[in-house]
C-alpha cells in the first residue's frame, strides 16, 4: 500500500463520521485496508521517534531485525533507549535523515510541511500510519486491542503482567512504561500480541484483533469526530473489526460501552460485559481497599448479560496494588480478556493482577517531604479526572487535596471547560496551568483561565487562614515556573498534592518535593517511596 496524499488536500468538515471518511481529517490514511506485512517495509525511518506510541514500534521492529531509523526534536531518555536497542537517531529534521529508508512512519500529529515528509512523499516512499506500523508487526499474532476515553494504558498494561504470570510471553506495545519492565513494548516468544488501540485520529480500526476490550465511549477528541455521535460510530465500527469467532470486552457501567453492546450483539459479535451493575456478566461486588490497594469480589453470571435464571458462580477475589474503583474495573476487563477471550487460567491471572506495579504516570507516587505527598497522573479529559481526583480525595483524608491540572490541547479545553471544572471541584485546592498546546496551534480565547472561570462557581471557601493566607482554593496561574513554588508555600503536612495532565506537568512534582526540602518543617525526603502510608 502507498500512500497518494499530497500536502494541498483539504480538511474534511469537523462534522464528518468515520463511518463517511475512515482516513482522517486529512485522507493521508484508510484505516479499513490491510496493511504491509513487517518483513516487506525494507528500512524504517520514525519521524518523531521519540513519541510514546512511535518509541515502541520502533522496539519491536528493531527486536523483529528491521533496519530503523528516526528524527525528534530534542534529546530524551527515550532516544538514548533507542539507540541503545539498534537504531540510528538523529536531532531535529532534515531530508538526509532519510537516508535510504523505503518505509517512512508518522503519527497523526506530524505535518504534511514537515521536511522529511515531504522528502519521503517525493521520492513515492511508502508512508505509514504509527497504527498501521503496529499492525504491520502485529500480524500473525493473535491480536488484543484495547480501546475507550479512559483506563486503556492501565488496562493494557494490566492484561500484559497477567499474561505474563500464566507463562505467556506476550508481544505488546503501550502508550506508557510498566513500571516492571521500564519499556513500553517487547517482542516477546509467545503468539499473543497486546495493544493500546487510539481512536483519537480513527486509527484503532486498523488492528482486527481477536479479543477487543472497550473500557468507556465518551465525548472526546471532537477536534476529529466533530459530535459525540461520531464517536459512536467509530466504535461500532471497531466492535465489527473484532474477528468473527472473537470477543468483545467492555463495560456495562458506562452508557456509551453499554450502547455499544447492545450495537455489537446485534450484528453477531460475541460480548462479555463486565462491571458494578446487576446486569454485568462479570460482576465486582464488596469493593475495599487501604492505601494504594483495592479489593474486590468477582462473581460470573450466564451468557447474555445473566438472562435466563442461570446461577451465579463467585470467581474469586481481585486484589490490585492501584488505589480506585476505576482501576478496580480496569483490572476486571484485563481478567475476562485473560480468561474468556484467550483461555488463561483464572487463578493465575489473579494472581498476576495482584502482582502488577503499576505504570507511569498513573497515579505515580513521586515522594514525600515535610509530610507532603506528591503524586503524578496522566489523566487529561474529564472522565480520567474525576476518576484520579475521586481516588486521591479519599487517600487525602483528614488532610487536603491540592490538585495541579494543566489542560491538555485547545479544542479540548474549549470544548470541555465545564466538564473538566466540575472533576476537579471536589479538591480542597485546584491550581490551574496554562493549556499544552501538543500538536495544535493556539486559539483566541482558550486558555486554562476558562477552566478557572468554570470552577469559581462550584469552588470551595478560601483556603487561607492566619498560618497559610495564600489566597483562594482556585487559580489560574499562566507561567509554568510560578506553579512549584506556589504549591511548595501553600502545602502543609498531611497535604496530598497531584499533579494532573498528558503535558510537561510531570516536572513540576519533582520541583515540588525540592522546594519542600528547603523549608524549615522538612524532614528526609522520601522520593521513589512504593506507596502511601
Amino acid at each position: 500500500m502507498r500512500s497518494t496524499a499530497s500536502g494541498d488536500q483539504q480538511p474534511v468538515s469537523s462534522s464528518s463520521s468515520p463511518s463517511q471518511d475512515a482516513n482522517g481529517p486529512t485522507g493521508r490514511f484508510d484505516f479499513t485496508t490491510e496493511v504491509p506485512a513487517a518483513s516487506s517495509l525494507g528500512s524504517v525511518h520514525f519521524i518523531a521517534i521519540g513519541g510514546a506510541g512511535m518509541s515502541g514500534v520502533a522496539r519491536v521492529m528493531l527486536a523483529r531485525g528491521l533496519t530503523v531509523s528516526g528524527s525528534d526534536a530534542k534529546e530524551s531518555l527515550v532516544l538514548a533507549a533507542l539507540v541503545a536497542e539498534g537504531a540510528q537517531v538523529h536531532i531535529g529534521h532534515d531530508t538526509s535523515y532519510l537516508g535510504d529508508a523505503d518505509t517512512v512512519v508518522i503519527s497523526s500529529a506530524i505535518r504534511e510541511d514537515n521536511v522529511e515528509l515531504r522528502e519521503a512523499r517525493s521520492r513515492g516512499l511508502l508512508v505509514l500510519h504509527r497504527s498501521q506500523a503496529l499492525a504491520s508487526v502485529m500480524q500473525g499474532s493473535r491480536r488484543v486491542a484495547v480501546a475507550g476515553a479512559n483506563g486503556k494504558t492501565t488496562t493494557t498494561s494490566m492484561l500484559v503482567v497477567a499474561l505474563q504470570n500464566c507463562g505467556v510471553d506476550p508481544s505488546f506495545a503501550v502508550g506508557g512504561e510498566l513500571a516492571r519492565h521500564g519499556t513500553n513494548a517487547h517482542h516477546g516468544t509467545g503468539d499473543i500480541f497486546v495493544a493500546e488501540a487510539d481512536e483519537s485520529d480513527g486509527s484503532f480500526l486498523v488492528y482486527r484483533p481477536e479479543v477487543a476490550i472497550v473500557t468507556n465511549v465518551q465525548p472526546d477528541h471532537l477536534d476529529f469526530y466533530g459530535t459525540f455521535e461520531a464517536v459512536q460510530a467509530a466504535y461500532a465500527t471497531f466492535a465489527a473489526t473484532v474477528a468473527p469467532d472473537g470477543l468483545l470486552v467492555t463495560c456495562v457501567d458506562d452508557q456509551g460501552s453499554r450502547d455499544l453492546v447492545e450495537v455489537a450483539r446485534a450484528a453477531g459479535t460475541r460480548v462479555i460485559t463486565y462491571g458494578l451493575a446487576a446486569d454485568a456478566d462479570v460482576r465486582l461486588t464488596d469493593l475495599g481497599g487501604a492505601g494504594l490497594h483495592a479489593h474486590a469480589q468477582l462473581i460470573r453470571t450466564g451468557g447474555g448479560g445473566g438472562e435466563g435464571g442461570v446461577r451465579s458462580v463467585v470467581v474469586g477475589r481481585l486484589d490490585i496494588g492501584m488505589p480506585g474503583r476505576h482501576n478496580l474495573l480496569n483490572a476486571t476487563a484485563a481478567f475476562v480478556a485473560a480468561t474468556e477471550g484467550l483461555g488463561q487460567d483464572p487463578a493465575r491471572v489473579l494472581q498476576g493482577l495482584a502482582g502488577f506495579t503499576g505504570t507511569r504516570r498513573r497515579f505515580e507516587p513521586k515522594g514525600e517531604v515535610a509530610g507532603v505527598w506528591v503524586v503524578d497522573d496522566y489523566a487529561h479529559n474529564p472522565g480520567k479526572v474525576a476518576a484520579v481526583v475521586e481516588t486521591a480525595l479519599v487517600l487525602a483524608a483528614p488532610g487536603r487535596l491540592i490538585v495541579v491540572f494543566q489542560p491538555h490541547l485547545y479544542s479540548r479545553t474549549r470544548d470541555f471547560a465545564a466538564e473538566l471544572a466540575t472533576a476537579l471541584s471536589p479538591a480542597d485546592v485546584v491550581i490551574v496551568m496554562d493549556v499544552y498546546a501538543a500538536r495544535e496551534d493556539p486559539m483566541p480565547g482558550v486558555s486554562g483561565e476558562l477552566i478557572t472561570d468554570r470552577l469559581s462557581d462550584l469552588a470551595r471557601a478560601p483556603v487561607g487562614d492566619s498560618q497559610h493566607p495564600e489566597g483562594e482554593s482556585v487559580r489560574f496561574v499562566p507561567s509554568w515556573s510560578d506553579v512549584a513554588p506556589l504549591v511548595a508555600r501553600i502545602a502543609r503536612a498531611g497535604d496530598l498534592v497531584l499533579t494532573v495532565g498528558a503535558g510537561d506537568v510531570t516536572m513540576i512534582g519533582p520541583e515540588i518535593l525540592l522546594l519542600l526540602g528547603g523549608r524549615p518543617d522538612a524532614t528526609a525526603a522520601d522520593a521513589g517511596q512504593e506507596g502511601l502510608v
